[in-house]
């Protein structure tokens, strides 16, 4: 069954697209935000994605942009409430592969996402790098140069929220939040006992790269020349 990834915030319409897609046959996972989908896709290797421009956390477009740069040739739809022309132009010249106006009828949106899994697809798996650090997350691996270890789920999640934080600090709350709605939340104890097994792992696969506790504020992933 071809799997796709839709990135709308808006719960009514998120649920009637995800219907419209399941009865054509289409499975699909739903996140609502920019950062979520970008984790998700280093999970899991999606047949296409539909994404809404208007988010919570930023305008959809970057988060194709960075895909894009990323060497990712996943087809998308893009989805919008602008109808200007220059909107348009401008989602076909981030990366989009087509663009649907909203409101749309169901049966337009499914026979363009069906046009787009017709389409071969060249997505690169993405594999998020730090320093001398590497997560493959579809194998559940971490490689510092010839050197790897493997890494459970709640890890996995974990570090790929540091890394795409790029050294800024991921507050305890958000760690805890986990699975960005893919998997089960992280609990309280479950993510000290995951910090300290990542912890040892980095400095088992020979790592300059650290997890650093800011009192009061969260954590960060530093290299170890920078922590104090």
């Amino acid at each position: 069954m071809n799997r796709i990834l839709l990135v709308e915030d808006h719960e009514r319409l998120a649920g009637l697209m995800c219907k419209g897609l399941a009865d054509a046959g289409i499975a699909v996972d739903v996140v609502m935000r920019i950062d979520a989908a970008w984790i998700a896709m280093q999970q899991i290797p999606y047949r296409a994605l539909v994404l809404d421009r208007g988010l919570p956390d930023g305008d959809g477009l970057a988060l194709l942009q960075r895909l894009r740069a990323a060497g990712t040739g996943i087809p998308c739809l893009v989805l919008t409430a602008r109808d200007a022309l220059r909107d348009r132009i401008g989602g076909l010249e981030a990366g989009a592969d087509d663009y649907l106006p909203k409101p749309f009828a169901m049966d337009e949106m499914v026979a363009r996402v069906r046009a787009l899994l017709r389409r071969p697809v060249d997505q690169r798996p993405l594999n998020p790098t730090a320093g001398d650090l590497q997560l493959h997350p579809q194998a559940g691996t971490m490689h510092c140069g010839e050197d790897s270890v493997t890494l459970a789920a709640a890890e996995m999640q974990i570090m790929l929220s540091l890394i795409q934080a790029r050294g800024e600090t991921v507050r305890r709350s958000a760690l805890e939040a986990g699975g960005w709605g893919l998997t089960e939340a992280v609990t309280s104890n479950a993510l000290d006992v995951a910090l300290h097994r990542l912890r040892r792992k980095l400095l088992a696969i020979g790592s300059h790269q650290r997890i650093v506790n800011l009192r009061n504020l969260g954590y960060a992933l530093r290299d170890a020349d920078r922590t104090e």
